[in-house]
This record gives structure tokens, C-alpha cells and sequence, in this order.
């Protein structure tokens, strides 16, 4: 308003027949785009959003980690050494019942699947008296805050539930927390989900879902319409005539039981049938091909999860087959080998936890061909014969090794 005041003062000060003031006008304004069209509204990125967005609000995303964590949980553990297998063993008796509330295989789906949608998994060991973890729990991976020290190494961990904090100090002799994380490039201290890297696909998923939904709620298009000319070439129906014909419809044409029912039309009347455009239909591709995209991320052959278009593997033997081989076991070896080597920290001697392979049924077939190739091998001795087996070098099947005392 002061500007204004002065502008105005200014010109009742000039002279008469003096110009009005002077306007800027870039000479690339008038080519300069002021609308530059629509763009993509991306969500947000953080593993909570994520979880909601892909495995609370996603088929795909759901099936796909349960598939994993439930399969991954599900595989037999053999615990042996150098020298001799486990049948008992203390390791063997907390993985077996880990807590109160927790049988071994529900805290391992939870722990796998913390996993795949966060990157990070973290595990809590309770102590006895001696030493020697009595339970096993499974912490919520956004809850859980990593501390660095000085030189960036983790120092402890900082576990919040709403306005309270609980600090894990980081005994490298015997941590209490156990961090599972995958492989990030960017990050030192947090893991890359597969959950991540397939966000755009499970956000183009979504909004192809919302839009059918939409569809069906707002434009679905009929089957057809009834068209009017008239006599007159008008159009224009009489309300009794429009009333009279839109009750005959739901009462003669409508529902299941007149399915099918052919259409008497009186003069003056024209059936023009309709369907959906090819736009329309593009829809319906676009969704299955970012489902694709979803399984792919997580390593799920799109063949097991019932998506349409997929033609990778022959039969549903070899998926499954590919599944084991290439996502379920690379990810359980991984984790059971991080859980020996913590609980190890405890007082244990040098043992190993992997999936017994000969007990999975997927891959009963090429363990078959692998324990006849490796027996029919002369030139080997009985001892590289089970090191090629994955057994220990010992026969003993069972060692009672540190027995419940």
C-alpha cells in the first residue's frame, strides 16, 4: 500500500504529456510454459510407510514376504562342528522354545520378515544368573535406533515405545542385541529392504487397484444403452415413457434369474451395447506387470504367487525349486549363520547352525543325484566324500557336546 501511495504521488508530480511509468517485460517471458503438466505423487519412503503401503495394504507384497518368512522358518536346522553333529545342545533348547510367548518357528517368521520389509532385524537375548540366554526376543525393527560412537562403530541401541527409551549398551564380549541387516551401499548402520526397492511398483500396484475400484464405484460402464430418436428425430422422451421404460428394465431385464433374457424393443428404440476402451484395459497389464515387479524384488518367482503373463519356469516344480534355491535358503543360511556366531559370544565352543538340506522337499531330487554322484566317486576318500555331503568329518550322528545341565 506505501508503494502504491508513492507510485501514485509520483505521477501527479510530472509534468502533462509525460508517459506513463515504465513496465519490465522479459522478452522470453511470453514462451516460458506456466502449466508444465501433471506429475507422479510418489509416497513416502520410510520402512513404516512401506509396511503399511506393501504388506498391510498389498496382496502381492503380503503373500510374497509370508511366502519367504514361512518358508524360511519352516526349514530343519542341523547344528554340528568340525568334527561331530548335535543332537542335543543348548543353542538347539533356546531355539526351541526362545520365550514364553513364542514357539521356534513363530519367532523366526517374525525375525524374516522383519527382514524383508525392513532391512534390519534385531533380536534381544535375556541372560540367567551364568551367563547364558534363557530367552530370545524379536524387536520391532522402527523402534530401534543405532547409536554410533566416535569412530561411527555402534556404541548401543536405543529401543523407544512411545515417550520411553530403553538403552542396549553394546558388549562386544556379550551383546544383547543380536542386528540382522541386509546389504545397503548407502547406509552403515541400516539395511536395504527388498520392500525399497520395489516401492514404485507397489505404489503403481496400488493406484491401479484404487482405480478399478473408482471404476466400479463411479464410472463403471454399462453393458449397454437404450437410444431414443423419436418420431420427431428429437430424442426427447416423455417422463411417463422414461419412468414406464426404466421399471419394465429392473423389473424384466435386471438380476440373475433374467440373465441372458432377450430384449424386446418397441419403434423408435436402438440398443447400443458398450465396453470398456483400450485404455481402459491397459490397466488391467499395467497392474499385472507391477506385480511382477513386486515378486521380483522380493525373489518370488511370479509363477507361485498366481500372476498372470508369467512363463519363466516350466512347471510349478521348477519355481518352486528356484524359490528355495535362490531366495530361501541363501537368506536362512545367512541368518542362522549371524545367530551361531552371536550366541557363540555366550560361552559356547566353535559350532555352526545351517539348514539341513536333505530334509527339504523341494530339493529332494538333487539331493538324491548329489549323494549318488558323490558315493560313486572311487577316488574319494569316505572323509572328502562327507565334506562334500556338508556332514562332519566324525560318524557319530549325535553328540551329547554340552548336554542340558
Amino acid at each position: 500500500m506505501v508503494f502504491d501511495l508513492l507510485r501514485r504521488k509520483g505521477q501527479a508530480e510530472k509534468p502533462a504529456g509525460t508517459s506513463a511509468p515504465e513496465q519490465k517485460i522479459s522478452a522470453a517471458a511470453r514462451v516460458v510454459a506456466l502449466n508444465t503438466g501433471a506429475q507422479a505423487a510418489w509416497g513416502p519412503r520410510d520402512s513404516v510407510s512401506l509396511t503399511r503401503a506393501a504388506f498391510l495394504g498389498n496382496p502381492i507384497g503380503h503373500r510374497a514376504v509370508k511366502l519367504i518368512a514361512e518358508a524360511a522358518a519352516a526349514l530343519p536346522m542341523v547344528l554340528q562342528s568340525a568334527e561331530a553333529r548335535y543332537d542335543r545342545h543348548p543353542l538347539l533348547t533356546l531355539l526351541a522354545r526362545p520365550n514364553a510367548a513364542q514357539t521356534r518357528a513363530e519367532m523366526l517368521e517374525a525375525l524374516f520378515a522383519n527382514l524383508l520389509l525392513s532391512g534390519n532385524a534385531y533380536l534381544e537375548a535375556v541372560a540367567a544368573e551364568d551367563g547364558w540366554p534363557v530367552e530370545l526376543h524379536v524387536l520391532r525393527p522402527d523402534r530401534m535406533r543405532v547409536v554410533p560412537g566416535a569412530d561411527g562403530w555402534p556404541i548401543a541401541y536405543d529401543y523407544a515405545v512411545g515417550a520411553k527409551t530403553h538403552r542396549f549398551a553394546l558388549d562386544p564380549a556379550r551383546p544383547a542385541i543380536c542386528h540382522l541387516k541386509s546389504f545397503h551401499p548407502l547406509d552403515d548402520h541400516y539395511g536395504l529392504a527388498p520392500l525399497q526397492a520395489a516401492a514404485t511398483a507397489v505404489e503403481v500396484h496400488g493406484a491401479a487397484a484404487r482405480w478399478s475400484k473408482s471404476l466400479l464405484d463411479n464410472a463403471a460402464q454399462p453393458s449397454g444403452a437404450l437410444v431414443w430418436t423419436g418420431s420427431d428425430g428429437m430424442g426427447l422422451m416423455g417422463d411417463d415413457q422414461f419412468r414406464r421404460l426404466t421399471e419394465e428394465i429392473e423389473a424384466n431385464f435386471q438380476g440373475a434369474r433374467n440373465a441372458g433374457r432377450p430384449m424386446v424393443l418397441e419403434g423408435g428404440l436402438d440398443w447400443k451395447p458398450m465396453g470398456f476402451s483400450p485404455s481402459d484395459m491397459e490397466f488391467h497389464r499395467t497392474k499385472d506387470s507391477a506385480a511382477r515387479e513386486i515378486a521380483q524384488a522380493f525373489g518370488v518367482p511370479p509363477m507361485l504367487l498366481g500372476i498372470p503373463g508369467d512363463a519363466t519356469y516350466a512347471n510349478y516344480q521348477e519355481a518352486n525349486r528356484a524359490f528355495y534355491r535362490l531366495t530361501v535358503l541363501p537368506l536362512a543360511a545367512r541368518v542362522a549363520a549371524k545367530l551361531s556366531d552371536w550366541l557363540m559370544r555366550f560361552g559356547l565352543e566353535v559350532v555352526e547352525l545351517k539348514p539341513d538340506l536333505d530334509q527339504v522337499q523341494a530339493l529332494s531330487a538333487e539331493r538324491e543325484a548329489q549323494w549318488r554322484r558323490v558315493a560313486a566317486a572311487d577316488f574319494l576318500t569316505e572323509a572328502e566324500k562327507r565334506q562334500l555331503l556338508g556332514l562332519p568329518a566324525r560318524m557319530a550322528e549325535t553328540c551329547e557336546g554340552h548336554a542340558d545341565e
